[in-house]
């Protein structure tokens, strides 16, 4: 809201007036996806515009269902550990597939098989994490030449602010764009 209002500042256009928009990666792929990201249906199965958005409690919770299902504890692994090694598995694009064939221990094995499990849950309930927002926005850019077609026409120019923070799934959203 800050940043919008700065530059709609700059501009000297109220913010009800026509502007750029202006947003966060991930709500922007909440919008493409609400709005154009009925193909992804083909390839994630349950997959609705109406989807749901798991913050940190409700992935914190099936993570926690998914451990007493396998009878793990947090001597394994803290939940939250599991959740950010997870995180970090997705933000360089690998899934549960990766985890277990790059596994190099019993525990890597383990959380391979929670990883996979997270992922049903979260496709069951059709349910994304904010990864999953970034990811399956790619997906769908990739997947659907119509879309992304679209998308390319309607946005002309994209600037982002602090781009040396961006990661390479951030990347291939700006690029795909």
């Amino acid at each position: 809201g800050e940043m919008r209002e700065r530059v709609f500042r700059l501009l000297q256009r109220t913010a009800s007036g026509d502007g750029p928009n202006v947003s966060t990666f991930h709500s922007f792929c909440v919008r493409l996806l609400r709005r154009d990201g009925a193909p992804l249906a083909q390839v994630r199965p349950g997959f609705t515009t109406s989807f749901n958005i798991y913050d940190d409690d409700d992935q914190m919770v099936l993570i926690k269902q998914i451990y007493k299902r396998l009878g793990l504890d947090d001597k394994f692994m803290q939940p939250r550990a599991a959740l950010s090694r997870i995180s970090q598995g997705k933000n360089q694009k690998q899934g549960p597939a990766d985890f277990a064939k790059n596994a190099t221990d019993p525990k890597m094995s383990r959380l391979a098989v929670v990883f996979e499990q997270f992922q049903q849950g979260l496709e069951k309930a059709n349910a994304m994490d904010f990864d999953d927002l970034l990811l399956e926005s790619v997906r769908l850019l990739r997947l659907d030449a119509s879309t992304r077609e679209l998308w390319n026409r309607r946005i002309q120019h994209l600037m982002i602010d602090e781009y040396q923070d961006t990661n390479r799934t951030q990347y291939e959203l700006m690029r795909l764009l």
